[in-house]
């Protein structure tokens, strides 16, 4: 199965910590790290913005990508919030099955039934 590592901004580290918990509690990610602050330089509404973010990645299966995107989206305070995945081509093996082990469908996490996603 083909591992990703999705990469985010939050406008703060509590907005990045309550996305990637329910991330986690979905089991549409295995793992969440926040890091920062960090400093942020990009253009919005014609001219270069300059602020503090907290950046967090996900790691998950390819086959949860589309679903974590929707559920970021729907949870995080952007209109149009950094979100993008990328392919892990190598890693310890062991940890990748455990990626895999911990975002199956059949485990089920205490949020899922009444779940968006």
């Amino acid at each position: 199965m083909k591992t990703m590592l999705i990469y985010m901004t939050a406008s703060t580290r509590r907005e990045a910590e309550k996305i990637g918990q329910a991330l986690v509690e979905d089991r549409l990610a295995a793992c969440v790290n926040i890091l920062g602050p960090i400093r942020s330089l990009y253009w919005w509404e014609g001219k270069v913005q300059k602020g503090q973010e907290a950046a967090f990645i996900a790691k998950t299966p390819k086959t949860k990508v589309k679903r974590l995107i929707a559920r970021v989206k729907a949870l995080h305070s952007y209109e149009c919030p950094c979100i993008v995945a990328v392919p892990i081509e190598q890693g310890f093996p062991a940890f990748l099955k455990w990626i895999e082990a911990e975002t199956r469908e059949e485990v089920q996490s205490p949020r899922s039934k009444g779940s968006i996603v």
